[in-house]
């Protein structure tokens, strides 16, 4: 029989809407916008609500909130691939208040033309928020897609107070995925 990895996991309420955080010992694991199904759990996961065990996420995330923490420092357990994870470990660089384009990312993970691969990249990013992909728009300066929509990213960049970028109507988020 396989060890099962436990997985802990807690909802809790922000800004911008409810989220699910889960970590292992080793460090966060996800935060998505929690539209109330639970992330896909792999066989050898067992899921288990335990917000005493999220609480030094949950205060660092509130600090993000009110303004007062601009740099996460709890450990990450990121799981993806290699060029997942590179993309993953260059958003952790982007300085809070700036952004930078998918071509920037590319080109800082050693694939210039992979600018639609960094796009999928974010997209699959586990860790919301704390992977700052939201710091990542267009070439041309605009949102692009998020997860949590547009107006959640628009959100977190004014809460961070980045103002240079150029906002699209919801409806057509479809059209910039990343």
């Amino acid at each position: 029989m396989p060890v099962l990895k436990t997985i802990y996991y807690v909802h809790m309420d922000s800004p911008v809407g409810k989220l699910l955080l889960a970590a292992t010992e080793s460090g966060l694991r996800c935060l998505h916008f929690d539209d109330g199904k639970m992330p896909k759990m792999r066989r050898d996961e067992v899921w288990i609500c335990a917000p005493e065990k999220l609480s030094v996420y949950q205060q660092q995330i509130n600090a993000y909130f009110r303004g007062e923490l601009q740099k996460f420092t709890f450990p990450l357990d990121l799981v993806g691939t290699a060029f997942q994870k590179k993309c993953w470990n260059a958003l952790l660089r982007i300085p809070y208040g700036k952004t930078c384009s998918y071509a920037d990312i590319a080109q800082k993970v050693g694939s210039p033309r992979a600018f639609r691969a960094v796009g999928q990249a974010n997209h699959n990013n586990p860790i919301a928020i704390v992977v700052p992909c939201h710091r990542v728009v267009t070439a041309s300066g605009i949102l692009g897609g998020y997860g949590g929509g547009l107006s959640t990213k628009e959100k977190l960049l004014r809460l961070e107070g980045v103002s240079s970028f150029k906002s699209v109507p919801e409806q057509q988020s479809d059209l910039f995925q990343g």
